[in-house]
């Protein structure tokens, strides 16, 4: 079982899931929502998610994209898209225990910051692992 939450505490998560597409995202959207040059990842069966306590508050970021993040101190959350509905996207970093999932790649480092040195040794693709493309 995994667990996590917000900052503040208000909203909170478990999910009995096994964790898949461990990655580093490069990308400006997941960029400009965290504020942070990269966003770590995981991903669960949907169904598997559950909030604990509290909701957290949910906008469309991008067409057939949702991400949530909690309204009263703004942690980012979780990322789904439509066209992978059963499927959702949880911050790496938002959980209790966040050494238990470690990344396994970087994903769309197409997009990386020039200063943003991809050197710890993962594959690295430029945009999505299923699009094949490694970086340099």
């Amino acid at each position: 079982m995994l667990t996590g939450g917000c900052y503040c505490g208000d909203v909170r998560y478990e999910t009995d899931g096994a964790p898949f597409h461990e990655t580093i995202c490069h990308c400006p959207d997941c960029r400009r929502i965290a504020g942070t040059p990269t966003v770590a990842w995981f991903s669960v069966p949907a169904a598997s998610l559950r909030f604990t306590a509290g909701e957290p508050v949910r906008f469309n970021s991008s067409p057939g994209v949702t991400r949530s993040f909690c309204g009263r101190c703004g942690t980012h959350l979780t990322f789904q898209q439509d066209d992978l509905a059963d499927e959702i996207d949880i911050t790496i970093a938002s959980l209790d225990q966040p050494d238990r999932v470690v990344p396994r790649d970087h994903t769309r480092t197409r997009h990386k910051l020039s200063w943003d040195a991809v050197c710890d040794g993962l594959p690295a693709y430029l945009d999505t692992r299923s699009e094949g493309a490694k970086q340099g």
